[in-house]
């Protein structure tokens, strides 16, 4: 009977953990592909306007279609001056649940050295349009259309990418669709979608990844099923590391090194992948935070990578 008793508790524990993967795969899942957005506060293009002003820039609000139709916005900033030089680009990308205002402090630095910058807000972020946060998977195409809309209204000399967090994620990926920028940075990048669920899985329990890749790694498989079954969406290609292994772009990795959000170990497994990527470790800076803690050396490392 003390057999029989036990054998129930098992088989209940084991469906009760079964079902709390289920679930918690879900919304995982939800969650991750559908992030809080964060619309553009009332009178920020007025606000970016004045400062462009001010920093003697040219500005223009501009939008362009992706490839399924989501129609994409953007602010255009270039310095005002001679027309005739050609000068160089930089495409500026935020992270999740942000939006273009946000990345307004990196776009002041670069205006100041004469770049014309291009400040889009994501899919499903800001202004633009779009149900579904990819996290690289459909954003390195659209990060392509920008390259091309740069290429034939701005016709610069070289264009360069920057992004922080999830947006360094996707310059990084769109490395595979658009081979031909000059050389990208990326700040606080995760390695692959995977990796960083294991963290979020462990974050929430105030532990390291071991617990996602172990005891709850179920939950992380469910959302890559459920993604691909309910999304036609293969979350396992938003791998950073993969696109980066194969690229001849000049990759700069920044990431502080009590990152708390993403681990500084994801940049060092994207090196990891290529030996010609160079890896600056922020030391005392937390996620995305070497404009805060290092604002003179990230501005003078991110000019001269560029040039």
């Amino acid at each position: 009977m003390s057999s029989f008793r036990t054998l129930r508790w098992v088989i209940f524990l084991l469906t009760g953990y079964a079902f709390f993967c289920f679930v918690a795969g879900i919304v995982l899942a939800e969650g991750t592909l559908h992030p809080a957005r964060r619309a553009l506060p009332a009178g920020a293009e007025a606000q970016a306007r004045l400062r462009a002003q001010q920093l003697n820039a040219d500005f223009e609000d501009v939008a362009i279609q992706a490839g399924d139709g989501t129609v994409l916005c953007a602010w255009s900033l270039r310095p005002a001056g001679n027309k005739q030089r050609r000068q160089d680009a930089v495409v500026l990308l935020h992270g999740v649940s942000d939006n273009r205002p946000g990345m307004a402090g990196y776009a002041e630095i670069l205006l100041k050295h004469g770049y014309i910058v291009l400040m889009p807000d994501a899919r499903d972020h800001g202004a633009s349009g779009g149900d579904l946060a990819t996290y690289g998977l459909l954003e390195k195409d659209d990060i392509r259309r920008w390259f091309d809309w740069l290429m034939d209204r701005q016709q610069p000399r070289c264009i360069f990418g920057f992004g922080e967090s999830m947006g360094a994620a996707q310059v990084l990926e769109a490395l595979q669709a658009e081979p031909h920028f000059c050389a990208v940075a990326a700040e606080s990048s995760f390695s692959t979608l995977r990796e960083i669920g294991y963290d979020r899985v462990g974050q929430f329990f105030h532990v390291g990844p071991w617990l996602g890749q172990t005891v709850f790694r179920p939950v992380i498989e469910i959302v890559f099923h459920y993604a691909r079954w309910r999304y036609r969406l293969d979350l396992q290609q938003a791998s950073p590391e993969d696109a980066v292994a194969g690229t001849r772009v000049p990759v700069l990795l920044i990431h502080g090194q009590i990152d708390s959000n993403i681990p500084l170990r994801h940049s060092q497994r994207i090196r990891g992948r290529n030996a010609r990527v160079v890896l600056w470790e922020v030391a005392g800076a937390d996620h995305c935070g070497a404009i805060s803690v290092a604002r003179e050396e990230l501005e003078a490392r991110l000019v001269y990578w560029f040039r």
